[in-house]
């Protein structure tokens, strides 16, 4: 096989990435300063950014109160009180129910301790009885250590230096102004953040619309379009998905509320709240809630059976609601991957805390969402998105690069679920080759890593041999059916023909190019023509070239040119079609994949006779058609145009 080399057949030279610019350096120095105004301006930005996030959480509210004509001032005064009533009516429940269980709270921790003692004899127990015993029989075999010196006495004793004497600290009583202070300091705060945040919130629905003008002002102006479409989807975004999380924590709430209630689990309206409240935390947030309530349920009664039957159901409703609910409402997917939000909940709980930790998905959706808009941060919503980083063509290519085929198996049973065989082999085999191809082309591949690839496709075009494509049959045929019916509509001399090839028709001769993977490209071609019933025989460029054609014969009714090369019209893919057209002159040739008609001097296309079709699908129906019997058009009398290559089936013809 002969492998493309560059000019003065030199392989080119691949130069290591530039070192870090000036830019490289401002932005990683940007990002430091980022975070640590992040870190050292919390106080501050932590109230304006709860402020921020309630108002997607009411703006949904406060548009549909706007639908019914309510007055602004109305709407969003009738969203914050909503919003205070329910903090308020969730936090007297809490209160009330954790002064139910204080009450009770003696006769759980005796259980507890029974329980525990139950469960230190049945396991640490045994293991301190082995550990003393192990411990006896080694002071069995250890050799008595020597008395201990005696103590001095007398003049000796005296001597000695003398014990410090100890010193003991009381504070006063404290008075009651202190006791109250004392008692006053862990509520004040956590009030003044939240009548900041609702007075934050009011001005931020108020000027809504001013807002996001000043906006666009600042960061895009000049791209209305884009910075619009930016600020549109952030805000979509983060109102479904608040709303939407919002109502399936509310649900899980009650409905663990109610489990609770049934099972017999004292405080049941406070563990539904706490998990209500907990599953904005990801991950870990609803376990919390779990242990306690089960901690609760095993101290309730002597058995097992209530805590076991807690943790069964919150393991049940958790299920429930990641696997089949959150999926309906957040669309399947709320733009994080699984590892982002796991990293992002350690970051901003390290930035912010407790608070940090609630709102880090949210956060980090912003984030994702600016990113797909600031080339800049571009990166950022590759690494913590949840879309797949690398096409399907790069994957493949990607996995036979590092000598893994199987991976790449495996990818194309999973893509052959969704896509007939054909698409996969134009949209992920041949769009990799094109990698491939300029990888070769550049010389950054070897011969041998070359052979490696192209005998990996072969192994994988003949595994694939054995696909089924009948399930995506019916869909070909409509989509066939209606592509006719609209070329009829616009063409009444359009005539259908259904062709059926005759045992005596001839067979399809492919002959490859000379690219470095141009053998594998024939391979494809030639099952798919195999598995339409079309006949086909395959041969190679060197034979071709050394006896100037003598395997065609001069009643050849088609021969089909394969070659990664076709789109830039190379010169010896002209002087191979010439030869082909010199030794068979009545054959239909198919120049694929997708060459292009040059008219910048001597083209491929300078051969009336020459098809060009420009998907797979079409060099696959070409082929057929050009084996039908002579009824149907000469070539040069149906030469395809981008609309009739197009209507273009399986089983049909126009």
């Amino acid at each position: 096989m002969n492998f493309p080399l560059p000019p003065q057949g030199r392989r080119n030279r691949v130069f290591p990435p530039s070192p870090p610019t000036l830019h490289s350096l401002a932005s990683v120095i940007t990002g430091v300063v980022v975070v640590c105004g992040l870190y050292f301006g919390r106080a501050v930005l932590i109230p304006i950014t709860l402020s921020v996030l309630l108002s997607f959480l009411l703006a949904p509210l406060v548009t549909t109160l706007r639908r019914f004509h309510v007055p602004q001032f109305l709407a969003i005064l009738v969203a914050v009180l909503s919003t205070v009533l329910a903090l308020a009516g969730v936090g007297a429940l809490i209160a009330a129910q954790i002064y139910q269980l204080s009450a009770s709270l003696p006769q759980y921790q005796e259980e507890i301790e029974q329980k525990v003692q139950t469960v230190q004899e049945k396991t640490v127990g045994r293991a301190d009885s082995l550990m003393s015993r192990a411990a006896t029989a080694l002071q069995r075999v250890t050799p008595t250590p020597p008395p201990a010196p005696p103590q001095p006495r007398g003049r000796a004793a005296r001597n000695q230096p003398q014990q410090p004497t100890p010193v003991e600290i009381h504070t006063p009583a404290p008075t009651p102004l202190t006791l109250a202070q004392k008692a006053l300091a862990p509520a004040i705060a956590p009030l003044e953040t939240t009548f900041i945040v609702l007075v934050v919130t009011i001005f931020i629905l108020f000027q809504r619309e001013d807002l996001r003008d000043r906006l666009i002002s600042v960061f895009g102006s000049d791209d209305l379009h884009r910075t619009t479409t930016a600020i549109n989807d952030a805000s979509q975004r983060l109102s479904r998905y608040f709303v939407a999380q919002l109502g399936v924590n509310v649900t899980v709430g009650g409905v663990i509320a109610l489990g609770l209630a049934g099972i017999g689990v004292p405080g049941a309206l406070l563990f539904g709240a706490v998990a209500a409240l907990m599953r904005f935390v990801p991950y870990i947030g609803i376990w919390i809630a779990a242990i306690m309530a089960t901690i609760v349920a095993a101290a309730t009664q002597p058995q097992w059976t209530m805590g076991v039957s807690t943790l069964i159901f919150f393991i049940v409703v958790d299920v429930v609601a990641g696997q089949f609910a959150e999926p309906m409402l957040y669309g399947r997917r709320s733009g994080l991957s699984p590892l982002a939000v796991v990293v992002a909940a350690i970051f901003w709980s390290w930035l912010w805390g407790p608070v940090g930790l609630v709102l880090s998905t949210p956060l980090t959706l912003c984030i994702v969402t600016l990113g797909r808009y600031v080339d800049r941060l571009n990166f950022l919503t590759i690494l913590l998105g949840d879309q797949p980083a690398l096409t399907p063509a790069q994957t493949c290519y990607q996995r036979l690069l590092a000598d893994d085929p199987h991976e790449a198996l495996l990818q194309a049973d999973r893509l052959l679920t969704t896509m007939p065989l054909i698409d996969y082999y134009e949209q992920v085999v041949f769009e990799g080759l094109r990698f491939a191809r300029n990888d070769a082309i550049r010389g950054v591949l070897p011969a041998e890593q070359v052979a490696r690839i192209n005998q990996a496709l072969l192994d994988i075009v003949e595994d694939l041999e054995s696909v089924d494509d009948s399930r995506h049959a019916a869909a070909e045929d409509e989509s066939a059916k209606r592509a006719a019916e609209s070329a009829e509509r616009a063409d009444e001399g359009a005539r259908v023909i259904e062709f059926t090839l005759s045992p005596d028709a001839g067979e399809v001769l492919c002959v490859p190019g000379r690219g470095a993977f141009d053998d594998v490209a024939v391979a494809i071609v030639g099952q798919l023509l195999m598995r339409r019933n079309i006949p086909c025989t395959a041969t190679t460029y060197d034979e071709v070239r050394a006896t100037r054609g003598a395997m065609i014969d001069e009643r050849s009714p088609a021969i089909c040119v394969v070659s990664l090369d076709a789109p830039e019209s190379a010169p010896y893919l002209r002087n191979l079609v010439r030869r082909l057209r010199e030794r068979a002159p009545d054959a239909t040739i198919v120049v694929g994949i997708g060459a292009s008609l040059r008219d910048d001097g001597a083209g491929i296309a300078d051969d009336p006779g020459t098809l060009f079709p420009n998907s797979l699908r079409n060099l696959v129906e070409e082929c057929g058609v050009a084996l039908v019997p002579a009824h149907v058009p000469p070539p040069e009398k149906r030469a395809p145009t981008p609309d009739m290559q197009d209507q273009y089936s399986a089983g049909a013809k126009l």
